[in-house]
């Protein structure tokens, strides 16, 4: 058994963390600032943690101020009893809080891909299908479909809502698309990962939370000019090409236009389970049996 008094010293403290994150989660949602860290489905759950998160800190304090000896529970744990131990236990939640408050509220960029390593590629090139637009399997058949759509557009435009498929689409039929106008926006990555003097315009896909975002980018030619910084956000615009990079065939883009814009409200790209339906709605065109 530990100690009332030691029990009532660690409920204390798990209170102060309870309320401190109960804290955080408010200040990123006053700041609009939670979509740099979870997906917006989970985004919205997430800002009514700080309700019960603060109720539970207020339990655990009134317990520690007011609670009769007999009624606190360790629960038959071993608490920590040296100051080190504890310290060393509480700082794993204490210390992340800290950095949270500290640290600026930003999107992820291009040091996050470079030790993520960005990928240029969406398909494996042995999945990847020779006639137009063809799926080879269930799972290419809506990439098909979207291509069949894309392939019609005098420059498609990459829209943030469907990213991730329309690079998937566009790099399955790589050949295909060869010479068209395409027009994306994205962060400029340049990383230890490309060969000097190359650069990518790119965006981070995340599916829950940004422990689990991917970069991905189109890569820029290689003779392109460009004395931005890296992160700066920019729309590109020009054509697609076929190019080998490390040994692998990938989209190229020759840029006509790069142009700096502003960093978008929503800088990361979220999956969509219906982006054939997605780009219908985005781009106001009629629903289609197919593409020919």
């Amino acid at each position: 058994m530990n100690d009332p008094r030691s029990i009532r010293v660690h409920y204390l403290l798990r209170a102060v963390l309870l309320l401190g994150f109960a804290l955080y989660i408010a200040h990123l949602s006053q700041q609009d600032a939670l979509h740099y860290y979870v997906a917006p489905k989970l985004a919205r759950w997430i800002r009514l943690c700080p309700v019960p998160l603060a109720l539970m800190a207020a339990s655990l304090g009134i317990q520690a101020l007011f609670g009769k000896s007999s009624a606190l529970c360790d629960c038959e744990h071993q608490l920590p009893r040296s100051l080190f131990r504890s310290t060393a236990l509480y700082g794993l939640f204490l210390f992340p809080l800290l950095l949270g408050f500290v640290l600026p509220d930003r999107a992820l960029g291009s040091a996050a891909a470079a030790r993520k390593g960005i990928s240029l590629t969406y398909i494996a090139p042995e999945e990847g299908s020779g006639e137009r637009f063809t799926a080879s399997n269930p799972y290419q058949e809506e990439f098909a479909g979207l291509a069949g759509r894309l392939y019609k557009q005098p420059v498609i435009t990459v829209h943030p809502e469907i990213f991730s498929e329309t690079f998937g689409a566009i790099d399955l039929y790589k050949e295909q698309f060869e010479g068209k106008q395409i027009k994306v926006s994205g962060f400029l990555y340049k990383g230890q990962g490309t060969d000097g003097g190359s650069f990518a315009v790119s965006r981070f896909l995340v599916q829950c939370c940004t422990a689990d975002a991917t970069p991905f980018g189109i890569l820029l030619d290689p003779q392109t000019q460009i004395s931005l910084p890296a992160d700066t956000w920019i729309e590109v615009q020009g054509k697609l090409h076929v190019a080998q990079y490390q040994g692998k065939a990938v989209v190229q883009i020759t840029p006509e236009h790069v142009t700096p814009i502003l960093q978008p409200d929503t800088p990361y790209v979220y999956s969509n389970a219906d982006s054939i339906a997605a780009w219908e709605q985005i781009s106001g065109a009629p629903a289609e049996a197919g593409a020919k």
